[in-house]
């Protein structure tokens, strides 16, 4: 089981990472052009949301089943456990709790340029915490 969920894990993140950085741009775009926010942006921020959970829960299953999440927790001096034990979740964490506040505040906002720079914002700063937490060397 853990075999197939870290396989799963590690080829879910290129999904996830290439519909958050498609949402972050299309962000971007729509916030400098001042163009109207419709409905197929809504759904490209949502699935960059949906994209980013699927690979919480993932991450979370994995955690406790994987012998470098919670097993070895207790070895911080070690940089590579510390980074998958301890660093990449809790910043990834974060990352995911920051794209779903953009979401949720970005259905209170009636304005498209403030939706746009909502999304711009939050979905951008969880793209970077996402990207400076990946185990670059696990996955080259």
């Amino acid at each position: 089981m853990y075999t197939i969920l870290q396989k799963f894990h590690s080829g879910w993140a290129y999904i996830a990472l290439l519909v958050l950085v498609i949402a972050v741009i299309n962000a971007i775009i729509g916030m400098s052009s001042k163009k109207e926010f419709t409905s197929k942006d809504r759904k490209i921020a949502l699935f960059g949301l949906i994209g980013m959970h699927v690979q919480l829960l993932v991450g979370i299953i994995l955690y406790f089943v994987s012998p470098l999440g919670l097993a070895s927790f207790g070895q911080m001096s070690d940089k590579a456990l510390r980074l998958t034990s301890l660093e990449h979740p809790l910043i990834n964490i974060i990352a995911i709790v920051l794209i779903t506040i953009g979401w949720s505040k970005h259905k209170k906002l009636t304005a498209s340029e403030s939706k746009f720079k909502t999304f711009s914002i939050f979905y951008g700063l969880g793209l970077v915490l996402i990207l400076s937490r990946i185990p670059w060397s696990l996955w080259f």
